[in-house]
């Protein structure tokens, strides 16, 4: 659907994007998370053809960015991280107004609007000027406003940003939503919404991708640390220590308060590529011990992010 090479942007000196290579699928919710500077914002300003690439290419389709920028522009919908609203226009009147500049006349015209209102939740609004509305709301109408015509790919530049939790778990249910059937890429540097919202995310850092993968994949991926929380009843302490920290790949074994007589809890931190969920299964139902929880973890998504794009 989407395919960047080598594609490299600098200003001056200073190269805020450095050579990125990547492939965006159909049908795919694509988040590009990142500090603050990481080269996000100056990405998505390249692909809807807002910057020029200093070198590299971006095709969109069968269509390149050098040469078919109208017709890739027609493709997509884009929402800037300040939705660019007339504040003294009517909802509807300025929906109206976007529609119209999109090509959109008569019984067309209005069955888009009525969708807007009922997808981005702008019922009771309408009728209101954009300049007495929430952040969250303005924001709705910005998404309204990049869907109106029913675009392939939306692109949007930190869509929560500025949110309050209940405006972020509504924009959210509203991308998720719109992601059914359309391929999305959005920036944003909270860990939290990319996880929430993203079916793949990039990391990019000081403009280069440094991890490409769905959560799962990113926090279990192999070779990552991984964490195992365990609860038995009837165990040992001393002889389940032994037994644990005995196995080919663990790290570590700490015993964790439990507040319940009888139950004993641990936390294993294991190395490597193996699994050792079975093992640990294995080893216990030799015992005369009841195993009450055996629940593996990777890394946390922020933990990535943190050791991936700190200060060297």
């Amino acid at each position: 659907m989407i395919h960047m090479e080598k594609l490299t942007k600098y200003y001056g000196d200073f190269c805020a994007v450095d050579g990125i290579d990547l492939d965006i699928r159909r049908g795919e919710i694509t988040g590009l998370l990142g500090p603050n500077g990481a080269g996000k914002t100056t990405t998505m300003r390249m692909l809807t053809g807002y910057l020029e690439p200093s070198s590299g290419s971006i095709r969109v389709k069968d269509y390149t960015t050098g040469t078919d920028m109208l017709a890739i522009k027609r493709l997509m919908g884009y929402l800037p991280e300040s939705a660019p609203l007339y504040h003294n226009m009517l909802v509807f009147d300025y929906l109206d107004y976007v529609a119209r500049i999109k090509g959109l006349e008569g019984a067309s015209k209005r069955e888009r609007i009525g969708a807007m209102v009922g997808l981005c939740g702008l019922t009771g609004i309408m009728h209101k000027p954009i300049s007495e509305l929430s952040k969250g709301l303005k924001q709705r109408v910005g998404l309204a406003h990049a869907i109106i015509d029913d675009p392939e790919i939306l692109v949007l530049d930190e869509p929560t940003s500025g949110l309050d939790p209940n405006q972020i778990v509504e924009i959210r249910d509203i991308i998720r939503s719109i992601g059914r059937d359309k391929t999305i890429i959005l920036s944003t540097h909270i860990l939290s919404e990319a996880e929430a919202t993203c079916d793949r995310i990039v990391i990019i850092d000081r403009g280069r991708i440094v991890a490409d993968g769905s959560t799962e994949m990113l926090t279990m991926g192999t070779g990552q640390e991984k964490t195992i929380h365990l609860a038995f009843k009837g165990a040992d302490p001393a002889r389940a220590r032994d037994l644990l920290s005995g196995m080919a790949g663990v790290t570590c074994v700490e015993e964790v308060p439990s507040g319940t007589p009888d139950e004993l809890r641990m936390t294993i931190f294991t190395a490597g590529e193996s699994d050792l969920r079975e093992d640990i299964y294995r080893a216990v139902r030799a015992t005369d011990w009841i195993l009450l929880e055996l629940r593996q973890e990777g890394k946390s998504l922020e933990k990535i992010f943190r050791e991936l794009t700190r200060e060297e």
